[in-house]
Protein backbone atom coordinates (compact mmCIF):
# COMPACT_ATOMS: atom_id res chain seq x y z
CA UNK A 1 0.00 0.00 0.00
CA UNK A 2 1.17 3.52 -0.73
CA UNK A 3 1.88 6.02 2.00
CA UNK A 4 -0.70 8.64 2.91
CA UNK A 5 -0.78 11.96 4.68
CA UNK A 6 -3.99 10.97 6.47
CA UNK A 7 -5.84 7.72 7.11
CA UNK A 8 -9.44 8.00 8.26
CA UNK A 9 -10.83 4.87 9.93
CA UNK A 10 -14.61 4.49 9.68
CA UNK A 11 -16.80 5.37 6.71
CA UNK A 12 -19.92 6.79 8.31
CA UNK A 13 -21.11 10.38 8.01
CA UNK A 14 -18.25 11.47 10.26
CA UNK A 15 -15.56 9.61 8.33
CA UNK A 16 -16.82 10.75 4.93
CA UNK A 17 -16.84 14.35 6.10
CA UNK A 18 -13.35 14.07 7.59
CA UNK A 19 -11.84 12.32 4.56
CA UNK A 20 -13.40 14.61 1.94
CA UNK A 21 -12.52 17.76 3.88
CA UNK A 22 -8.90 16.69 4.42
CA UNK A 23 -8.53 15.80 0.73
CA UNK A 24 -9.91 19.19 -0.27
CA UNK A 25 -7.20 20.70 1.94
CA UNK A 26 -4.58 19.00 -0.25
CA UNK A 27 -4.01 15.83 1.78
CA UNK A 28 -3.42 12.34 0.33
CA UNK A 29 -6.20 10.49 2.12
CA UNK A 30 -7.23 6.86 2.58
CA UNK A 31 -10.66 6.08 4.01
CA UNK A 32 -11.15 2.56 5.41
CA UNK A 33 -14.49 0.93 6.19
CA UNK A 34 -15.15 -2.52 7.65
CA UNK A 35 -18.42 -3.09 5.74
CA UNK A 36 -19.33 -2.89 2.04
CA UNK A 37 -20.56 0.69 1.84
CA UNK A 38 -20.23 4.20 3.19
CA UNK A 39 -22.93 5.54 5.47
CA UNK A 40 -22.13 4.01 8.84
CA UNK A 41 -25.04 3.76 11.26
CA UNK A 42 -27.48 5.09 8.66
CA UNK A 43 -26.85 2.11 6.39
CA UNK A 44 -25.66 -0.58 8.79
CA UNK A 45 -28.13 0.13 11.61
CA UNK A 46 -30.94 1.85 9.65
CA UNK A 47 -30.63 5.02 11.74
CA UNK A 48 -33.24 7.25 10.11
CA UNK A 49 -34.46 10.02 9.96
CA UNK A 50 -32.14 12.95 10.61
CA UNK A 51 -33.00 14.38 14.01
CA UNK A 52 -33.57 18.17 14.06
CA UNK A 53 -30.41 20.18 13.42
CA UNK A 54 -31.91 23.66 13.44
CA UNK A 55 -33.59 26.09 15.79
CA UNK A 56 -35.85 29.10 15.50
CA UNK A 57 -33.86 32.28 15.04
CA UNK A 58 -34.40 34.99 17.65
CA UNK A 59 -34.53 37.41 14.75
CA UNK A 60 -36.31 37.20 11.39
CA UNK A 61 -39.61 36.17 12.96
CA UNK A 62 -38.44 32.74 14.09
CA UNK A 63 -36.95 31.73 10.73
CA UNK A 64 -35.04 28.45 10.92
CA UNK A 65 -31.41 28.80 11.92
CA UNK A 66 -29.49 25.85 10.48
CA UNK A 67 -26.89 24.64 12.98
CA UNK A 68 -25.39 21.73 10.99
CA UNK A 69 -24.34 23.44 7.80
CA UNK A 70 -21.07 23.29 5.82
CA UNK A 71 -20.43 19.86 4.34
CA UNK A 72 -23.70 18.51 5.75
CA UNK A 73 -25.57 21.00 3.56
CA UNK A 74 -23.68 19.64 0.55
CA UNK A 75 -24.56 16.08 1.55
CA UNK A 76 -28.25 17.00 1.60
CA UNK A 77 -28.01 18.50 -1.89
CA UNK A 78 -26.36 15.35 -3.21
CA UNK A 79 -28.93 13.14 -1.47
CA UNK A 80 -31.84 15.07 -2.98
CA UNK A 81 -30.38 14.72 -6.48
CA UNK A 82 -29.59 10.98 -6.28
CA UNK A 83 -32.87 10.17 -4.53
CA UNK A 84 -34.88 11.89 -7.23
CA UNK A 85 -33.01 9.91 -9.90
CA UNK A 86 -33.51 6.48 -8.30
CA UNK A 87 -36.79 6.97 -6.40
CA UNK A 88 -38.64 9.64 -8.38
CA UNK A 89 -39.97 12.99 -7.21
CA UNK A 90 -41.64 13.12 -3.80
CA UNK A 91 -42.11 16.24 -1.65
CA UNK A 92 -41.03 14.27 1.42
CA UNK A 93 -37.39 14.28 0.31
CA UNK A 94 -37.09 17.20 -2.10
CA UNK A 95 -36.40 19.99 0.36
CA UNK A 96 -33.97 21.09 3.05
CA UNK A 97 -33.58 20.75 5.96
CA UNK A 98 -34.02 17.04 5.28
CA UNK A 99 -35.54 14.48 7.62
CA UNK A 100 -36.31 11.06 6.11
CA UNK A 101 -33.76 9.88 3.54
CA UNK A 102 -32.89 6.90 1.34
CA UNK A 103 -29.98 4.75 2.51
CA UNK A 104 -29.46 3.46 -1.03
CA UNK A 105 -29.20 6.98 -2.39
CA UNK A 106 -26.80 7.80 0.44
CA UNK A 107 -24.44 4.96 -0.51
CA UNK A 108 -24.20 6.24 -4.09
CA UNK A 109 -23.91 9.89 -3.09
CA UNK A 110 -21.12 9.14 -0.62
CA UNK A 111 -19.17 7.01 -3.11
CA UNK A 112 -19.26 9.84 -5.63
CA UNK A 113 -18.38 12.48 -3.07
CA UNK A 114 -15.35 10.59 -1.76
CA UNK A 115 -13.98 9.61 -5.16
CA UNK A 116 -14.47 13.09 -6.63
CA UNK A 117 -12.38 14.48 -3.77
CA UNK A 118 -9.53 12.13 -4.68
CA UNK A 119 -9.86 9.97 -1.56
CA UNK A 120 -8.71 6.35 -1.84
CA UNK A 121 -11.36 3.99 -0.50
CA UNK A 122 -10.94 0.55 1.06
CA UNK A 123 -13.98 -1.55 2.04
CA UNK A 124 -14.03 -4.85 3.98
CA UNK A 125 -11.08 -3.76 6.12
CA UNK A 126 -11.18 -3.93 9.91
CA UNK A 127 -8.78 -2.24 12.32
CA UNK A 128 -7.07 -4.73 14.63
CA UNK A 129 -4.03 -2.87 15.90
CA UNK A 130 -1.96 0.31 15.95
CA UNK A 131 1.84 0.68 16.06
CA UNK A 132 3.38 3.57 17.97
CA UNK A 133 6.74 5.25 18.33
CA UNK A 134 6.57 7.33 21.46
CA UNK A 135 3.45 9.46 21.24
CA UNK A 136 2.93 8.99 17.51
CA UNK A 137 1.01 6.33 15.63
CA UNK A 138 3.29 4.93 12.94
CA UNK A 139 0.95 2.44 11.29
CA UNK A 140 -2.24 0.41 11.48
CA UNK A 141 -2.79 -3.32 11.30
CA UNK A 142 -5.92 -4.12 9.31
CA UNK A 143 -7.67 -7.42 8.67
CA UNK A 144 -9.29 -8.28 5.35
CA UNK A 145 -9.87 -11.12 2.90
CA UNK A 146 -6.14 -11.27 2.14
CA UNK A 147 -5.24 -11.55 5.82
CA UNK A 148 -3.43 -8.87 7.80
CA UNK A 149 -1.91 -5.80 6.19
CA UNK A 150 -0.10 -2.68 7.35
CA UNK A 151 -1.23 0.84 6.47
CA UNK A 152 0.91 3.92 7.08
CA UNK A 153 0.24 7.65 7.25
CA UNK A 154 1.60 10.72 8.98
CA UNK A 155 -1.73 11.52 10.67
CA UNK A 156 -4.94 9.65 11.53
CA UNK A 157 -8.61 10.33 12.26
CA UNK A 158 -10.71 7.92 14.34
CA UNK A 159 -14.29 7.95 13.01
CA UNK A 160 -15.22 4.47 14.22
CA UNK A 161 -17.94 5.72 16.55
CA UNK A 162 -16.51 3.56 19.33
CA UNK A 163 -13.05 5.15 19.62
CA UNK A 164 -11.54 1.88 18.38
CA UNK A 165 -8.37 3.45 16.99
CA UNK A 166 -7.89 5.62 20.07
CA UNK A 167 -8.15 2.50 22.22
CA UNK A 168 -5.65 0.56 20.08
CA UNK A 169 -3.28 3.53 20.31
CA UNK A 170 -3.41 3.51 24.11
CA UNK A 171 -5.47 6.66 24.62
CA UNK A 172 -7.50 6.82 27.84
CA UNK A 173 -11.24 6.28 27.37
CA UNK A 174 -14.38 5.91 29.44
CA UNK A 175 -17.68 4.06 29.06
CA UNK A 176 -21.22 5.11 29.95
CA UNK A 177 -22.36 6.61 33.21
CA UNK A 178 -19.58 7.13 35.75
CA UNK A 179 -21.44 5.35 38.57
CA UNK A 180 -22.02 2.03 36.76
CA UNK A 181 -20.63 2.41 33.19
CA UNK A 182 -24.02 1.60 31.70
CA UNK A 183 -24.65 3.06 28.24
CA UNK A 184 -27.89 4.08 26.59
CA UNK A 185 -29.86 1.09 25.24
CA UNK A 186 -28.99 -0.69 22.01
CA UNK A 187 -31.77 -0.86 19.42
CA UNK A 188 -32.29 -3.00 16.34
CA UNK A 189 -34.33 -1.01 13.82
CA UNK A 190 -36.66 -2.74 11.39
CA UNK A 191 -38.96 -1.99 8.46
CA UNK A 192 -42.55 -3.18 8.02
CA UNK A 193 -44.33 -3.19 4.65
CA UNK A 194 -47.86 -3.59 3.28
CA UNK A 195 -49.20 -1.18 5.89
CA UNK A 196 -52.21 1.07 5.42
CA UNK A 197 -50.37 4.00 6.92
CA UNK A 198 -53.38 6.33 6.96
CA UNK A 199 -55.33 3.89 9.15
CA UNK A 200 -52.21 3.24 11.22
CA UNK A 201 -51.85 6.93 12.03
CA UNK A 202 -55.54 7.23 12.92
CA UNK A 203 -55.32 4.27 15.28
CA UNK A 204 -51.92 5.04 16.75
CA UNK A 205 -53.22 6.07 20.19
CA UNK A 206 -55.22 2.85 20.51
CA UNK A 207 -52.17 0.85 19.49
CA UNK A 208 -50.07 2.50 22.20
CA UNK A 209 -52.79 1.72 24.75
CA UNK A 210 -52.88 -1.93 23.66
CA UNK A 211 -49.09 -2.10 23.87
CA UNK A 212 -49.10 -1.01 27.50
CA UNK A 213 -51.89 -3.45 28.30
CA UNK A 214 -50.06 -6.38 26.73
CA UNK A 215 -46.85 -5.31 28.47
CA UNK A 216 -48.65 -5.27 31.84
CA UNK A 217 -49.94 -8.78 31.17
CA UNK A 218 -46.42 -10.02 30.53
CA UNK A 219 -47.14 -10.63 26.83
CA UNK A 220 -44.53 -8.06 25.71
CA UNK A 221 -40.92 -8.73 26.78
CA UNK A 222 -39.65 -5.41 25.37
CA UNK A 223 -39.20 -3.00 28.30
CA UNK A 224 -39.51 0.16 26.18
CA UNK A 225 -42.37 2.36 27.39
CA UNK A 226 -44.08 2.79 24.01
CA UNK A 227 -43.81 2.01 20.30
CA UNK A 228 -41.45 4.36 18.45
CA UNK A 229 -42.16 4.51 14.71
CA UNK A 230 -41.29 6.82 11.80
CA UNK A 231 -42.33 7.29 8.19
CA UNK A 232 -40.18 6.14 5.28
CA UNK A 233 -39.98 7.23 1.65
CA UNK A 234 -42.68 4.66 0.82
CA UNK A 235 -46.30 5.35 1.70
CA UNK A 236 -46.82 1.68 2.68
CA UNK A 237 -43.66 1.06 4.73
CA UNK A 238 -43.02 2.04 8.36
CA UNK A 239 -39.70 2.32 10.17
CA UNK A 240 -39.56 1.07 13.78
CA UNK A 241 -36.92 2.20 16.28
CA UNK A 242 -38.54 0.48 19.23
CA UNK A 243 -36.57 -2.55 20.43
CA UNK A 244 -34.62 -1.94 23.63
CA UNK A 245 -31.62 -3.83 25.02
CA UNK A 246 -30.22 -2.63 28.34
CA UNK A 247 -27.42 -3.48 30.76
CA UNK A 248 -25.15 -4.97 28.09
CA UNK A 249 -21.75 -3.61 27.12
CA UNK A 250 -21.69 -2.31 23.51
CA UNK A 251 -17.91 -2.82 23.36
CA UNK A 252 -18.00 -6.48 24.46
CA UNK A 253 -18.60 -8.89 21.54
CA UNK A 254 -20.22 -11.45 23.84
CA UNK A 255 -22.72 -8.87 25.09
CA UNK A 256 -23.35 -7.52 21.59
CA UNK A 257 -24.08 -11.05 20.37
CA UNK A 258 -26.61 -11.49 23.17
CA UNK A 259 -28.11 -8.11 22.25
CA UNK A 260 -28.53 -9.06 18.58
CA UNK A 261 -30.28 -12.33 19.49
CA UNK A 262 -32.62 -10.75 22.03
CA UNK A 263 -33.43 -7.81 19.73
CA UNK A 264 -34.56 -10.11 16.92
CA UNK A 265 -36.88 -11.88 19.34
CA UNK A 266 -38.30 -8.46 20.21
CA UNK A 267 -38.82 -7.77 16.49
CA UNK A 268 -40.74 -11.06 16.17
CA UNK A 269 -42.80 -10.13 19.20
CA UNK A 270 -43.55 -6.66 17.79
CA UNK A 271 -44.65 -8.10 14.44
CA UNK A 272 -47.10 -10.43 16.17
CA UNK A 273 -48.39 -7.51 18.22
CA UNK A 274 -48.74 -5.14 15.26
CA UNK A 275 -50.62 -7.62 13.09
CA UNK A 276 -53.10 -8.19 15.92
CA UNK A 277 -53.49 -4.79 17.59
CA UNK A 278 -52.40 -2.04 15.15
CA UNK A 279 -54.91 -0.67 12.67
CA UNK A 280 -53.66 -0.92 9.10
CA UNK A 281 -51.19 -3.69 9.96
CA UNK A 282 -53.48 -6.67 9.42
CA UNK A 283 -51.47 -7.68 6.33
CA UNK A 284 -48.15 -6.21 7.46
CA UNK A 285 -44.94 -8.01 6.57
CA UNK A 286 -41.46 -7.74 8.06
CA UNK A 287 -39.26 -6.44 5.23
CA UNK A 288 -35.89 -6.18 6.94
CA UNK A 289 -33.98 -5.75 10.15
CA UNK A 290 -30.82 -3.68 10.28
CA UNK A 291 -27.57 -5.43 9.42
CA UNK A 292 -26.39 -4.72 12.95
CA UNK A 293 -27.85 -3.42 16.18
CA UNK A 294 -27.63 0.32 16.69
CA UNK A 295 -25.65 1.84 19.55
CA UNK A 296 -26.55 5.24 20.90
CA UNK A 297 -23.50 5.34 23.13
CA UNK A 298 -20.32 3.40 23.74
CA UNK A 299 -16.67 4.15 24.43
CA UNK A 300 -15.58 7.83 24.50
CA UNK A 301 -12.13 9.39 24.67
CA UNK A 302 -10.69 11.41 27.53
CA UNK A 303 -9.67 14.48 25.57
CA UNK A 304 -8.12 17.88 26.09
CA UNK A 305 -11.56 19.08 27.17
CA UNK A 306 -14.55 17.09 28.45
CA UNK A 307 -17.88 18.53 27.30
CA UNK A 308 -20.40 18.43 30.16
CA UNK A 309 -24.14 18.77 30.55
CA UNK A 310 -23.47 22.00 32.44
CA UNK A 311 -21.88 23.39 29.27
CA UNK A 312 -25.00 22.46 27.33
CA UNK A 313 -27.45 23.93 29.82
CA UNK A 314 -25.47 27.19 29.89
CA UNK A 315 -25.56 27.34 26.04
CA UNK A 316 -21.79 27.77 26.11
CA UNK A 317 -20.10 29.21 23.03
CA UNK A 318 -16.45 28.17 23.20
CA UNK A 319 -13.62 30.22 21.74
CA UNK A 320 -12.54 27.08 19.86
CA UNK A 321 -16.09 25.97 19.02
CA UNK A 322 -16.23 24.11 15.70
CA UNK A 323 -19.80 22.73 15.67
CA UNK A 324 -23.19 23.80 17.02
CA UNK A 325 -26.08 21.79 18.41
CA UNK A 326 -29.42 22.18 20.14
CA UNK A 327 -30.84 18.67 19.81
CA UNK A 328 -32.48 17.77 23.09
CA UNK A 329 -30.63 15.90 25.82
CA UNK A 330 -32.33 12.64 24.87
CA UNK A 331 -31.48 9.87 27.35
CA UNK A 332 -33.06 6.46 26.86
CA UNK A 333 -32.93 4.81 30.27
CA UNK A 334 -29.75 2.66 30.40
CA UNK A 335 -31.33 0.20 32.84
CA UNK A 336 -35.01 -0.06 31.97
CA UNK A 337 -38.08 1.74 30.73
CA UNK A 338 -38.46 5.46 30.14
CA UNK A 339 -36.79 8.22 28.14
CA UNK A 340 -35.87 11.62 29.56
CA UNK A 341 -35.66 14.84 27.55
CA UNK A 342 -34.39 18.35 28.02
CA UNK A 343 -35.46 20.59 25.14
CA UNK A 344 -33.47 23.72 24.45
CA UNK A 345 -35.39 27.00 24.23
CA UNK A 346 -35.97 28.33 20.73
CA UNK A 347 -32.96 30.20 19.44
CA UNK A 348 -30.55 28.70 21.97
CA UNK A 349 -27.70 26.31 21.21
CA UNK A 350 -24.25 25.37 22.42
CA UNK A 351 -20.99 24.78 20.58
CA UNK A 352 -18.49 21.94 20.78
CA UNK A 353 -14.83 22.85 21.27
CA UNK A 354 -12.08 21.57 19.00
CA UNK A 355 -10.28 20.33 22.13
CA UNK A 356 -12.94 17.58 22.51
CA UNK A 357 -11.54 15.98 19.33
CA UNK A 358 -7.98 15.76 20.70
CA UNK A 359 -7.26 12.55 22.65
CA UNK A 360 -4.63 12.38 25.34
CA UNK A 361 -1.52 10.33 24.76
CA UNK A 362 -1.16 10.55 20.97
CA UNK A 363 0.19 13.47 18.94
CA UNK A 364 -1.03 12.63 15.43
CA UNK A 365 -4.62 11.54 16.01
CA UNK A 366 -7.98 13.31 16.06
CA UNK A 367 -11.24 11.63 17.07
CA UNK A 368 -14.61 12.67 15.66
CA UNK A 369 -18.19 11.47 15.97
CA UNK A 370 -20.21 10.32 18.97
CA UNK A 371 -17.04 9.15 20.76
CA UNK A 372 -15.44 12.56 21.31
CA UNK A 373 -14.52 13.67 24.82
CA UNK A 374 -17.71 14.27 26.80
CA UNK A 375 -19.91 13.03 29.61
CA UNK A 376 -22.75 10.55 29.27
CA UNK A 377 -25.37 13.32 29.49
CA UNK A 378 -23.71 15.65 26.99
CA UNK A 379 -23.26 12.85 24.47
CA UNK A 380 -27.01 12.24 24.54
CA UNK A 381 -27.48 15.51 22.67
CA UNK A 382 -24.71 15.80 20.07
CA UNK A 383 -24.74 12.11 18.98
CA UNK A 384 -27.10 12.69 16.02
CA UNK A 385 -26.01 12.27 12.38
CA UNK A 386 -26.01 15.96 11.32
CA UNK A 387 -23.86 17.03 14.26
CA UNK A 388 -21.31 14.22 14.02
CA UNK A 389 -20.94 15.14 10.33
CA UNK A 390 -19.88 18.64 11.31
CA UNK A 391 -17.45 17.16 13.83
CA UNK A 392 -15.96 15.10 11.00
CA UNK A 393 -15.57 18.20 8.85
CA UNK A 394 -13.75 19.96 11.69
CA UNK A 395 -11.47 16.95 12.15
CA UNK A 396 -10.67 16.97 8.42
CA UNK A 397 -9.64 20.61 8.57
CA UNK A 398 -7.74 20.15 11.83
CA UNK A 399 -5.79 17.11 10.70
CA UNK A 400 -4.80 18.86 7.47
CA UNK A 401 -3.51 21.83 9.44
CA UNK A 402 -1.48 19.55 11.71
CA UNK A 403 -0.04 17.64 8.76
CA UNK A 404 0.92 20.76 6.80
CA UNK A 405 2.78 22.19 9.81
CA UNK A 406 4.04 18.78 11.03
CA UNK A 407 2.90 19.55 14.56
CA UNK A 408 0.99 17.64 17.26
CA UNK A 409 -2.76 17.99 16.91
CA UNK A 410 -3.03 19.78 20.24
CA UNK A 411 -0.87 22.59 18.78
CA UNK A 412 -3.24 23.26 15.88
CA UNK A 413 -4.55 26.82 15.89
CA UNK A 414 -8.29 26.42 16.44
CA UNK A 415 -8.94 29.92 15.12
CA UNK A 416 -7.41 28.87 11.78
CA UNK A 417 -9.64 25.78 11.76
CA UNK A 418 -12.67 27.96 12.44
CA UNK A 419 -11.72 30.35 9.66
CA UNK A 420 -11.55 27.55 7.09
CA UNK A 421 -14.79 26.00 8.34
CA UNK A 422 -16.54 29.36 8.15
CA UNK A 423 -15.30 29.82 4.58
CA UNK A 424 -16.82 26.39 3.80
CA UNK A 425 -20.21 27.51 5.10
CA UNK A 426 -20.09 25.90 8.54
CA UNK A 427 -22.00 27.39 11.47
CA UNK A 428 -20.77 27.55 15.04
Amino acid sequence: MKEYDVIVVGGGFTGVAAAVTAARQGMRVLLTERTNCLGGAACNCLVNPFMPFFTGSKEDGGKKLILSAGIFDEIQDRLIKVTADICGDHPRYQHKPMSTFSEEALKIAFNRMVLEAGVDLLFHTTLVGADKDGDRITGLTMAGKAGLCKLHAFYYVDCTGDADLALQAGCPTHLGRPEDHLCQPMTLCFRVGDVDTARFREGRAEMQKAYKEQQAKGKIRNIREDVLVFNTLSDSILHFNTTRIVKLNPTDPVDVTRAEIEAREQVYEMMCFLRTYAAGCENAKLISTAMQIGMRESRMIDGEYVLTVEDLLAFRKFDDGIAACNYDIDIHNPEGSGTSHYYFPQGEYYTIPFRCLIPRGVDNLLVAGRCISSTHEAQASYRILPVVTTLGEAAGVGIAQACKANIPCRQVDASAVREILRANGAFF
